[in-house]
Order: C-alpha cells, then sequence, then structure tokens
C-alpha cells in the first residue's frame, strides 16, 4: 500500500477519494461511489470529507518528506 496523500492527477475536487482509492488498491471512481452511497446515510461524511482535505498532504508535499 502506498502512503495517504492528494494526487495531483485523476481529481474531481480535492483529492480526497483518489487518494483514498490509491491506499486502499481500488478505482478511485468506485472510491467516489462509496462516498456518495454513503451520504445516503446518516452522519458526518461531509465533515470527515473536508477534514481529510485539511490533513491529507498534496502530493508534491507528500513526495518533498518521504
Amino acid at each position: 500500500m502506498s502512503s495517504l496523500y492528494r494526487p495531483r492527477d485523476n481529481r474531481w475536487i480535492a483529492g480526497v477519494c483518489s487518494g483514498l482509492a490509491r491506499r486502499f488498491g481500488i478505482s478511485p471512481n468506485m472510491m467516489r461511489l462509496i462516498f456518495v452511497l454513503s451520504c445516503l446515510l446518516p452522519g458526518p461524511q461531509f465533515v470527515i470529507y473536508i477534514v481529510l482535505w485539511v490533513l491529507m498532504p498534496d502530493e508534491s508535499r507528500a513526495r518533498t518528506y518521504n
């Protein structure tokens, strides 16, 4: 598994779903579908997305630290 970061390519909004998909080895579109379907359930999905957006480093910054 790779480290957790937001890639510069294949991002739609912030790259959170794409980064999570790379981390867990699944398709970015599958991760986006999982996120959209999870939004149909009650819970803090949007808050978690925003927190991950803030906490996950961008790919360019993540590569300089590794």
